[in-house]
């Protein structure tokens, strides 16, 4: 199932009936990539609950906007004990997020776990979060930006496929939506397009290639580079966002993945877009910066796919096999990222 702005309309909820699914898990023997656990695809009318593993919510309009477009869509939604506490920028204490998090996990009529926005702070419960509550109970764990650091870490010591995907807070469009619901409720293997009128889409490097999709938030990942919490990038392909970020700090973190010798081990690079970095005077452009660590790697790369800080995202199933066309674009999953 292709992706474009073009199918969006009639592919909108066809086909979405009740799921039932009985196993809990199975791994996955696809590709390079060995010992990946699927969680069950999410029902329909999922019971999601609501997390908030970094930062708060802090207009309470906002809130209240995301539990009616939740609603909406038809969910069920059960909110973390902690979910609207705020600690400055973070949404309450350590000990309190994480605890939220692994109650999610361990309720067993929880179909899935939303994070509610990103932020900061989900770098400081790694060292909190007890994996083998995670591995007992494997269920779609969704978000995006700062939650980048719980996909890997998560993806590292349990093998779980999670989604870098919405938060409960982003605009539930069709574009999205449609997305979710083919990756999480349908289970289906997408090929994801750049809409024809991305005009800031391009090409960095020719080719086709495939790997296991590893990546997130570019300040977030390099943040982790040291640690223990990052898997294997030999083989993957390394898809990335950012905002608010001077060319030359996109830069600089680029300059981390090559000396951490990480840009030397994948097949392949996507970047989706890099919302509101400004090149400034005197400064190389994006492009020239990206080219500068991607030319002389051969390796297909394109800028420009729907991975972002915007209003339209699609949802990526983390350390599953997929493949990328530079030249068209694309983005095709190769096994579905849920059982």
């Amino acid at each position: 199932m292709a992706f474009s702005r073009k199918s969006f309309i009639t592919n909108s909820f066809l086909g979405l009936g009740s799921l039932l699914i009985t196993s809990a898990f199975k791994k996955s023997s696809t590709g390079n990539f060995n010992g990946i656990v699927k969680p069950n695809r999410l029902p329909r009318n999922a019971r999601l609950g609501l997390v908030a593993p970094a930062s708060p919510i802090y207009d309470p309009s906002d809130f209240d906007q995301m539990i009616e477009s939740l609603t909406e869509l038809g969910y069920e939604l059960v909110l973390g004990e902690h979910v609207k506490d705020r600690n400055g920028y973070l949404a309450g204490k350590d000990e309190d997020r994480v605890a939220d998090v692994h109650a999610m996990f361990a309720d067993n009529t929880i179909d899935g776990i939303l994070c509610i926005r990103g932020g900061y702070g989900s770098n400081r419960i790694l060292d909190l979060i007890d994996f083998e509550v995670i591995s007992a109970n494997p269920k779609p764990f969704i978000g995006f930006s700062d939650i980048t650091s719980l996909h890997m870490a998560i993806l590292k010591k349990t093998g779980l496929v999670t989604f870098h995907g919405p938060v409960g807070k982003s605009d539930w469009n069709m574009f999205t939506t449609n997305s979710w619901n083919s990756v999480l409720i349908e289970g289906e293997n997408p090929t994801f397009e750049v809409p024809d009128d991305q005009e800031d889409a391009f090409l960095i490097n020719p080719g086709t290639s495939r790997g296991h999709l590893l990546g997130g938030n570019l300040t977030v990942l390099t943040s982790l580079i040291g640690s223990d919490y990052l898997p294997d990038f030999n083989g993957a392909i390394l898809f990335l966002e950012d905002v608010g970020e001077d060319v030359y700090r996109v830069d600089r973190m680029f300059s981390q993945l090559k000396l951490a010798g990480i840009l030397d081990q994948i097949s392949g690079l996507v970047f989706g877009k890099c919302t509101n970095c400004s090149a400034g005077g005197n400064s190389l452009s994006l492009k020239e910066a990206l080219e500068g660590y991607l030319n002389p790697l051969n390796i297909p790369a394109f800028y420009g796919a729907m991975i972002s800080h915007e209003e339209q995202n699609i949802t990526l199933p983390v350390g599953i096999q997929a493949e990328i066309n530079a030249d068209k674009k694309t983005i095709q999953l190769l096994e579905s990222g849920t059982l």
